[in-house]
């Protein structure tokens, strides 16, 4: 069953309602309804188990078996009883039967808490001090009703995941999540660059909710699917293909489930939101862990008890934070970069550090990352920023730079950003720099009105060719206009530039083509411009209060 116009109806029912029961804030609201969804799901998710145990002729205990002590003597359903059987918490139980002020007390005194045993039973972090918020009766009673319409328990994992992505979206047109949430366009791009495989580990260390796993979940699984096991889905007007990996074979399928997807992020309520993005999805295995990878350090000892891969990922990929400092005295020495405490340097060096080395000096099994930057970090002229891209390009293998459009990621942030692709060790011989001028959607204060126009997916096929473009590349005369949206610089040139990795600066240009630029591309630059010497200012402000403290 897909993601039907009913069903997105519905969700938005369930929006207006809670917002209109005194209920603003998008964000708590999401959270809310994923400790929901959750409820809703387990009942058919423990039925599940159970039938499978009966085939396999396995011993399974129910979530639901034995007896529950009530927290509410209210909640009894006699006086002196302060036991009820743990059947009473599946949703079935209470969903249709309650209402109004008892279903608000027996929700959040029983329900809440029981759950929240289930998620320490079983390692699920995105229950730990799960509390009910929707506190009034009318407009809880009415939420729990509209939730029953959905029938979750008809739907695919893929429609599952639909609906709560479509629960996101809205997060991100009130303007809460921020940096946290990229647009899922760009997402599956970046994903398409990189390029994860089956049997590779693949490691967010700024999840969010978890966008990025369930794309490079997505890519697999299509890169898996023969013919008949692919469709078409649209989502945000857009159509895209999805797969339903009928190639992968029942052990890729447990590796792909339990031992493929790693994250973390530091705050609860995105990690309530990645969990059950991915348990939708079809992942309720893969841990998202609260934690900051900039103040916190894990030896192989905690990772082997937390279950993480010892010696790096195959794959990181990420839209960490934009801006932000921290405390000198709280970074952890393994990110540091010079006397830096801006958060997106930082993290792109706790990126190139997580990533797993090359297996025997081979080159192409070691880690790659595609993360989003904003457009400083490739040009800024503080020690830091140089310090990091000599050690990106010396050190590693960049493969690519893909300037975003100007305004991809309103309407929350106007900042330009770019796409880093790079490989784990080696040495960087060139880049290739990839344009984006149009991203498929309107370039406005909302950015969700579909266009035709849309770069991306043809830069993507050309970084997939990227050996051949650059023997175009060399065979070309300069002397000619260049109309190409992509273009080459060696390692050399770059190093001669103070290691800037700025698409603009490598730009071929001749007197005809400079006199037809779009506008925007000239504005565009200008911004960069701009917002370099402001990012100077700031970066040695910075420092200089450290210095002078």
């Amino acid at each position: 069953m897909p993601f039907t116009p009913d069903m997105r109806r519905r969700v938005d029912q369930i929006r207006d309602y809670l917002y209109g029961g005194g209920y603003p804030d998008p964000l708590s609201n999401a959270e809310q309804l994923s400790f929901l969804f959750f409820f809703y799901m387990t009942e058919g998710i423990d039925a599940a188990n159970q039938r499978q145990a009966r085939a396999t002729r396995r011993a399974y205990t129910s979530l639901f078996s034995g007896d529950w002590p009530l927290k509410n003597p209210l909640n009894a359903p006699a006086e002196g009883v302060k036991t009820i059987p743990c059947e009473r918490m599946r949703w079935s139980s209470w969903a249709s039967a309650m209402s109004a002020e008892p279903l608000v007390r027996f929700v959040r005194d029983e329900v809440f808490p029981f759950f929240a045993g289930i998620g320490d039973q079983f390692g699920m972090s995105f229950m730990a001090q799960a509390r009910l918020v929707i506190d009034e009766p009318t407009v809880l009673t009415q939420v729990v009703t509209l939730i029953n319409q959905l029938r979750l328990d008809e739907a695919d994992p893929d429609t599952k995941g639909d609906l709560f992505e479509h629960v996101l979206k809205q997060i991100k047109q009130a303007g809460e999540l921020g940096q946290f949430r990229t647009p899922r366009h760009v997402i599956r791009a970046i994903v398409d660059l990189v390029d994860p495989k089956i049997g590779e580990t693949v490691y967010d260390p700024a999840a969010g909710t978890a966008g990025f796993l369930v794309a490079a979940f997505e890519h697999i699984r299509l890169a898996n699917s023969s013919d008949r096991g692919r469709e078409v889905a649209e989502f945000d007007g857009k159509t895209f293909e999805r797969g339903y990996g009928d190639r992968l074979s029942d052990a890729q399928w447990r590796r792909l489930r339990t031992e493929t997807f790693y994250g973390n992020d530091v705050d609860p309520k995105m990690v309530s939101l990645a969990s059950m993005n991915l348990a939708l999805r079809g992942l309720p295995d893969v841990r998202i862990l609260k934690r900051n990878v900039l103040t916190s350090t894990l030896d192989r000892q905690d990772k082997a008890e937390r279950g993480l891969p010892l010696d790096g990922y195959d794959v990181v990929l990420a839209n960490p934070p934009f801006s932000g400092r921290l405390d000198r005295d709280r970074i952890v020495d393994e990110v540091k970069v010079g006397t830096s405490t801006a958060t997106e340097l930082l993290f792109v060096k706790y990126m190139m550090d997580s990533l797993k080395r090359p297996a025997g000096g081979d080159p192409s099994k070691a880690g790659r990352c595609g993360v989003v930057v904003p457009e400083g970090v490739l040009f800024g002229s503080t020690g830091a920023h140089k310090e990091l891209r000599r050690q990106l390009l010396q050190n590693n293998r960049v493969e690519a730079v893909l300037s975003l459009p100007g305004g991809v990621f309103q309407p929350y942030s106007g900042v330009k950003t770019s796409v880093l692709v790079f490989g784990q060790g080696g040495r960087t011989e060139k880049v290739l720099f990839l344009h984006a001028a149009n991203d498929g959607f309107k370039l406005d204060a909302n950015h969700d009105q579909p266009i035709e126009a849309d770069d991306l997916p043809g830069l993507v096929a050309a970084f997939n060719s990227r050996d051949d473009l650059w023997d175009d590349w060399q065979a070309r005369d300069p002397a000619a206009p260049w109309t190409q949206n992509w273009w080459f610089a060696d390692a050399g040139r770059i190093e001669a530039e103070d290691w800037n990795l700025s698409a603009s600066r490598y730009r071929p240009e001749t007197r005809a083509a400079a006199a037809h630029r779009d506008p925007r591309e000239l504005l565009a630059e200008l911004q960069e411009d701009v917002t370099a010497i402001l990012a100077d200012i700031e970066a040695l402000t910075a420092e200089f209060s450290e210095a002078t403290r």
